[in-house]
Order: structure tokens, then C-alpha cells, then sequence
């Protein structure tokens, strides 16, 4: 499998992956994520043996992992832009030893290096926080390009960052929003949310591909959620912390201002009566067979 790992790359993303606490964040969220759901390829009609896999966006490599141990006579590839998460996730495979999984650096707001009908699946992520609005119907359109025949993409994206009777929290989400919506993420007309997950049947259907079915997920977030609650404030935690300085770059609030706010949001999550839920959804759709987008 051709994978150009080429340095020059765009980096769009709202957080800094290669921040050590960042990369630990995505690691853990990957995996609570996967769990959730009831494993890596769940609502995914069965791949047959030698199948291409790509992972688009894969940070440091953990659904790519769990496929190529799930299924390990399949060919899974993983491609993002920074060079530290490939690295990091190349050398997780090696650590243990899946043969069946590789990585590549590839600037995925650019034309996939990859050559025409070459995946059966491709998969990405929770790209919200690293694709501007303005890139996701270029993505989506050389997705569709390398996708096999009848191959299929699966689109996994959050509709919130959790909701909870946390005022500190709810405001964090707020001004997260705002600063989304400055920055060029998401399609929210007013700023209070990301506004991606229901757009993403719209610019499936755009760009070509039909059979889009929507699968929505929940997972409760209370303080006597206990594992959950656990995984969620841990990721809180580290986003909202490295978080801050977007949120005082766009002007939307002090330094002070947001230091104070952190700490109240955490002192609030970890509160008996702390009570949340988080929702995402995944949206699988095929490419027709032999069909062409209009103009093409």
C-alpha cells in the first residue's frame, strides 16, 4: 500500500496533538470510545478476508490497532499529519505486533495520496476539532475517489461535549463553540454548539454516496457513573486545561476570567450530585457501484 510520507503538511487542528497530555487524551478517549460503541467495527456489515482498510485522521493509531487485532486477515492503514503520531502509532504496532497495520504522514485537506477504488472501508473519526467546514466536502469527495466499488465510509462525530447540570461546564461549552465557529470548525449558524452531526447525511449525499444509515450512541457521565465519569473528567480535564489559551486568543474571555472557570468546572464535576450525558453518532454510507459524481 503506497503511503507518501511527505512533511509537508497543514496543521488545523483546535488542540495540539503532539502535547504529551493532548496524545495521552486521544489514546484514552479512542479507547472509550471503541468500548462504547461494543468494538472498533461495530454497525459495519462484515469485511471479507484481504480487505483495505484506512483510517482517515488517525492520530495515534488506536482504532486502527484494535481493527488489525480484531481482524488479522485484513490490511488496515492509518494516515495523519502529524509525523510524532505516526511515529507513535507505527511503533505501538510493532510493541505489538500487528503486522496487518501501517501509517503514514498524509495532509488529509489535500488530495489523498492514494490511488483510485482502493479501500473496501474507510473510516474516520471525530475530526471535528482538526477539519474546517470548508474542507469536509473535498474530504469527503476523495474518500468516495479511493473507495472501491459499493466500498463504504464511516463518519463517527460527537453532537455535544457532553451535557451536565454543571454551570462551569456548560459555560466551557459555550465558549468552546464560539471559538469553533471564529476559527472555521463546524457549521453552527449562532455558535452555541459544533453543529456537525446532522449535517454530515447532507454532505454524504453530496458528494455522491447513498445508502446512509445514522447510528446515535449515549453514554451517562455522572459522578456515579464511576469508569465513565472517571474516563470523562480525565478527558475534561486535559482538553479544557489546553484549551484555554484558543479560548483567550479569540478574545472571548480573560485569562483570569477562564483559570477561575476551569477550576470551578472542576470542583463541580467532581460533586456527588454531578450528574451528565454525551452523545455521538455514526453515519456509514456506501458508494454506489460504477457511478460518477456530477461533473466528474
Amino acid at each position: 500500500m503506497n503511503m507518501n510520507n511527505s512533511t509537508q503538511t497543514t496543521n488545523t487542528y483546535m488542540l495540539n496533538p503532539e502535547d504529551p497530555a493532548e496524545t495521552a487524551r486521544l489514546i484514552d478517549l479512542d479507547r472509550t470510545v471503541t468500548q462504547e460503541m461494543g468494538g472498533p467495527l461495530v454497525g459495519v456489515p462484515d469485511l471479507p478476508g484481504g480487505a483495505q482498510v484506512l483510517d482517515v485522521g488517525c492520530g495515534p493509531g488506536g482504532w486502527v490497532l484494535d481493527v488489525a487485532f480484531e481482524r488479522p486477515d485484513i490490511e488496515v492503514a492509518g494516515v495523519d499529519r502529524s509525523n510524532i503520531l505516526v511515529e507513535y502509532a507505527y511503533a505501538r504496532a510493532r510493541t505489538q505486533k500487528l503486522s496487518n497495520a501501517s501509517f503514514g504522514v498524509m495532509d488529509i485537506t489535500r488530495p489523498l495520496d492514494f490511488s483510485d477504488n482502493s479501500f473496501d472501508l474507510v473510516n474516520a473519526r471525530f475530526l471535528t476539532a482538526s477539519l474546517s467546514r470548508d474542507a469536509w466536502l473535498p474530504l469527503l469527495k476523495e474518500c468516495r475517489r479511493i473507495l472501491r466499488p459499493s466500498g463504504l465510509v464511516r463518519l463517527t462525530e460527537p453532537v455535544d461535549a457532553g451535557v451536565t447540570n454543571s454551570p462551569a461546564f456548560e459555560r466551557f461549552q459555550v465558549l468552546i463553540a464560539q471559538a469553533a465557529r471564529q476559527l472555521g470548525y463546524g457549521f453552527s449558524v449562532d455558535g452555541r454548539t459544533f453543529a456537525l452531526s446532522y449535517m454530515l447525511p447532507r454532505l454524504l449525499r453530496q458528494t455522491g454516496y447513498h445508502e446512509i444509515s445514522v447510528q446515535a450512541y449515549a453514554q451517562e457521565i455522572s459522578y456515579e457513573s464511576l469508569a465513565a465519569w472517571t474516563d470523562f473528567f480525565h478527558n475534561a480535564r486535559i482538553a479544557y486545561a489546553l484549551g484555554q489559551s484558543v479560548l483567550t486568543t479569540q478574545d472571548l474571555i480573560t485569562q483570569k476570567a477562564i483559570e477561575e472557570l476551569y477550576q470551578q468546572m472542576l470542583i463541580q464535576m467532581q460533586q456527588h450530585e454531578f450528574c451528565g450525558m454525551w452523545h455521538w453518532i455514526s453515519v456509514l454510507a456506501r458508494k454506489p457501484a460504477g457511478s460518477t459524481l456530477e461533473g466528474e
